[in-house]
């Protein structure tokens, strides 16, 4: 049988480009090479698109786009020329893709954006549609549908950037709906770049203008007493949902930052979660109930918190979770028996069913 012709996309153009070829890094070295015949697609941060082939270490420390033998690519939306367009002294020719696994976090990597665009090339690719990646990257319309679901979410309240905005009335309006501490976040940010806890006027007012660096549009929550955990979801139908096993986080950092998250600056996450077998089975049915509200397909991370009083408050989604071996996604999925070789291709085996 002839191998599956896959395309990985990494870097692109967006803050969270280093973490994208970290995770892109264990993608290319655990995918089962007897299965797929693998092209590597390098976006760089100014948005040119290569076919890279050299060696892993050059995506692992970011000299890749220094490789003499890059090649300029152009994604086909062409159905007659299914694949990329290799452009070499003024001449094209096909690639021919049968999958692709975009592992691009941030925005344009997992907002919908490459989504949209892969979808209109007509070529499977893993994860989430761009529908519900646009809906799970945007904070501010998750709420609106999760919690017009029924789901428990903290306070907030959402602000759009402008020439005239008015921070005082932005503070006197989030203080008359919601008690401090606050969480101020860009709506469309992930790795917690923009966050910022708050607890007074003028700390309120910096946390928006750095959280209005990253984004025009942000959301600003009551603070959640309690913990975060972590539960990994896969799968297209949502009567047979995988689910891993649920981790914990447990820090010292006022939140659990990006320092927290990469670096593990003061930082612990055990797996499995040290709560009781009632609240795993609580967790594990929001969160399968969150990524089929949301629209989910492929995979997806659902964060929740669980408050003192054993309550669980939703947090958000990450339709295209941190990938390196170590992160939570994949250790969530290796307790069950779900190693990273045998992960890749499931989810690979998802996107070409759908």
């Amino acid at each position: 049988m002839s191998k599956i012709k896959l395309a990985i996309i990494f870097g692109g153009k967006s803050s969270e480009y280093s973490v994208s070829l970290h995770s892109a890094e264990s993608a290319i070295e655990n995918i089962d090479r007897t299965k797929y015949d693998v092209t590597l697609i390098g976006i760089s941060q100014t948005g040119n698109w290569y076919q890279f082939t050299g060696g892993v270490e050059e995506v692992a420390h970011d000299t890749w786009q220094d490789n003499p033998n890059n090649v300029d690519v152009i994604l086909s939306n062409n159905q007659n020329y299914k694949g990329f367009l290799k452009v070499e002294n003024n001449t094209f020719s096909l690639l021919e893709i049968d999958c692709i696994l975009p592992i691009l976090h941030g925005k344009n990597g997992e907002d919908g954006t490459i989504q949209g665009l892969l979808a209109l090339a007509n070529i499977p690719f893993v994860g989430c549609d761009h529908l519900s990646s646009a809906i799970a990257m945007d904070k501010d319309y998750t709420h609106i549908i999760c919690e017009s679901a029924g789901v428990p979410m903290a306070p907030y309240v959402s602000y759009l950037n402008s020439d005239n905005f008015d921070y005082i009335e932005a503070f006197e309006n989030a203080q008359s709906t919601l008690s401090f501490p606050m969480f101020v976040k860009p709506a469309n940010a992930g790795s917690s770049y923009g966050i910022s806890k708050v607890n007074n006027k003028e700390e309120f007012i910096e946390g928006l203008k750095f959280a209005f660096k990253h984004d025009k549009k942000i959301i600003v929550e009551t603070g959640i007493e309690g913990f975060e955990v972590g539960c990994a979801v896969l799968g297209n139908d949502y009567t047979n949902l995988v689910v891993g096993e649920i981790d914990q986080i447990n820090t010292h950092n006022a939140f659990f930052d990006f320092e927290a998250k990469y670096e593990m600056q003061n930082t612990k996450i055990l797996c499995p979660a040290e709560i009781s077998d009632d609240l795993k089975n609580q967790v594990v049915e929001m969160a399968k109930k969150i990524y089929k509200t949301l629209g989910c397909e492929g995979m997806s991370r659902v964060d929740l918190f669980i408050t003192p009083q054993n309550t669980i408050i939703f947090n958000e989604v990450n339709t295209i979770p941190g990938f390196t071996k170590a992160s939570r996604y994949p250790t969530m999925m290796s307790k069950v028996g779900m190693n990273f070789t045998i992960l890749l291709d499931r989810l690979i085996t998802l996107a070409i069913s759908k």
